[in-house]
């Protein structure tokens, strides 16, 4: 619970952020998974031209090219749909998840760090994540896959907030 400059108890309850990550993370978690998909695939390739192709190699090849096509389409796309966040002058607010979906908030008061995050791939994307840490045992709230700009605005937002926010963020 957290109190207006006046004095007066304000609630923040958990629902569902209303800003979806960029589009362009779409690209990048399928450009990110299809890396390992072809790790798979070449082992299995090697294996089945170093012991000779049988039927049971063959099979699992094919079946493994038809599980990465399918990941490759539908992951991305589902995870785009179900990772939203929003970020208020009182909380955080942040859903993800693929198959156990997950909605978190982290009151700003509870807020001890911001940081952002870009590696190579991320930076090809021109996107950032974002890590707000609090004390809770539940572990940091995670936005990945927004746009470069976007996440710059959200960490000086949520410092400047932090900063103006009376509370111990234990």
């Amino acid at each position: 619970m957290q109190h207006t400059s006046t004095g007066e108890a304000m609630t923040v309850t958990l629902r569902a952020p209303r800003n979806r990550v960029s589009r362009r993370a779409i690209g990048y978690w399928t450009l990110r998974a299809l890396g390992g998909w072809l790790v798979l695939g070449a082992i299995q390739l090697v294996w089945l031209m170093s012991a000779g192709p049988t039927g049971l190699r063959l099979l699992a090849l094919v079946a493994t090219a038809v599980l990465g096509t399918v990941h490759l389409i539908v992951m991305p796309r589902w995870r785009y749909r179900v990772h939203l966040w929003e970020a208020t002058p009182e909380a955080v607010y942040t859903q993800s998840g693929w198959l156990n979906q997950e909605r978190r908030i982290a009151p700003v008061s509870r807020i001890q760090t911001v940081d952002s995050e870009r590696g190579p791939l991320e930076q090809l994307f021109g996107l950032a994540n974002v890590t707000v840490t609090t004390a809770s045992a539940a572990g940091p709230l995670k936005i990945d896959g927004l746009d470069h700009a976007t996440a710059q605005r959200l960490v000086d937002d949520l410092t400047t907030n932090t900063q103006a926010t009376p509370g111990d963020a234990t």
